[in-house]
């Protein structure tokens, strides 16, 4: 029951952390997936390019094969190309479907199976936890560089300055009560 508790948050996780990233992009314009704040950092292409080759490479064959394959170029995830938005946005739902359509496969009693990713052994946990952080470091770079590129046109996609009490009170409000 753990194991499925484990797989099935795992999950919402990536499905949350995605939403955001699709939320953050869903604002910009081409040009917004090729800026970046400084010459050393990365565009959301770049990102894009980089996120979903991973995502292709740890999740496909997860179970049987290193996470880290050898078809994988990983240095030309952070090269350019000729590509444009929609082409960006296929590579980002690529590497989702191949993380959800495997996670959605696995069973609880494969979470504290070995796999290994460059050779080094994990439990699935601890692959699916390195991952989420993974992804999330980069998910955030995400938001940001939308939220620098767009300036004052900025939405926010949580809750915006000096709406925490508003947003607590409305959770508080919505919240179901506990029967003793």
């Amino acid at each position: 029951m753990l194991a499925e508790h484990l797989l099935t948050v795992s999950i919402q996780d990536f499905l949350s952390m995605k939403s955001l990233g699709d939320k953050a992009m869903k604002s910009l314009p081409e040009e917004g997936f090729l800026w970046s704040p400084e010459p050393e950092s990365n565009s959301i292409a770049i990102l894009i390019n980089h996120m979903s080759g991973n995502m292709i490479s740890r999740w496909t064959d997860f179970l049987t094969t290193d996470g880290e394959k050898e078809t994988r170029n990983r240095d030309s995830e952070f090269e350019l190309g000729t590509i444009n938005r929609d082409e960006w946005l296929q590579r980002w739902e690529a590497g989702w479907a191949v993380l959800l359509g495997t996670l959605r496969g696995l069973e609880p009693e494969d979470m504290l199976a070995t796999v290994r990713i460059r050779g080094e052994a994990h439990t699935v946990v601890q692959a699916i936890h390195r991952q989420i952080s993974h992804y999330g470091y980069h998910v955030g770079q995400i938001v940001y560089i939308a939220k620098a590129y767009l300036a004052t046109q900025w939405q926010p996609l949580s809750i915006p300055k000096g709406g925490s009490a508003s947003f607590n009170a409305n959770k508080l409000n919505d919240a179901p009560t506990i029967k003793e």
